[in-house]
């Protein structure tokens, strides 16, 4: 995870607790012709818990919220005889207009499966574009922990 410093490694960040972890079930067909979980599959478990904590913070405004990066590390195969896994997802930072997000997969054992950072940028739709953060989701932002970049 390089390019992240301490307070962005989730393993620094052990301590403290996710904004919001998801039970996602293991389907079969999540499955490729190698019997474990897809990496493509990774990406919407991910998702499952990240979309809760923009849900959270911003309300029917977290549709504005588009992905504009996601690093992923593949730690463990998962297969759909882990039945669940557990996604917890965190705040890492903003800037003046993105939000950083950091994310993790674990297996019913406890194994990590996969930890993730995500750059999102909230959107402009009638001009179509990326816009600034509006000071309602900043405030929201430091609200849940979130460190901006004037901190």
């Amino acid at each position: 995870m390089s390019g992240m410093d301490a307070r962005d490694d989730p393993d620094a960040r052990a301590g403290r607790p996710a904004l919001v972890t998801a039970q996602v079930k293991v389907r079969w067909v999540d499955e490729d012709a190698y019997g474990h979980v897809n990496n493509a599959v990774y990406l919407n478990y991910l998702e499952e818990a990240r979309d809760q904590v923009f849900e959270n913070l911003f309300g029917d405004a977290s549709a504005d919220f588009v992905i504009a990066h996601v690093g992923i590390d593949y730690a463990a195969e998962i297969t759909h005889r882990d039945l669940n896994v557990e996604v917890a997802s965190w705040l890492t930072g903003h800037g003046t207009s993105s939000v950083r997000t950091a994310e993790e997969i674990r297996k019913p054992d406890g194994t990590v499966a996969a930890r993730a950072e995500t750059v999102l940028v909230p959107r402009d739709a009638a001009a179509g574009r990326s816009r600034r953060l509006r000071p309602a989701e900043v405030r929201a932002l430091r609200d849940a922990g979130s460190v901006g970049p004037y901190e």
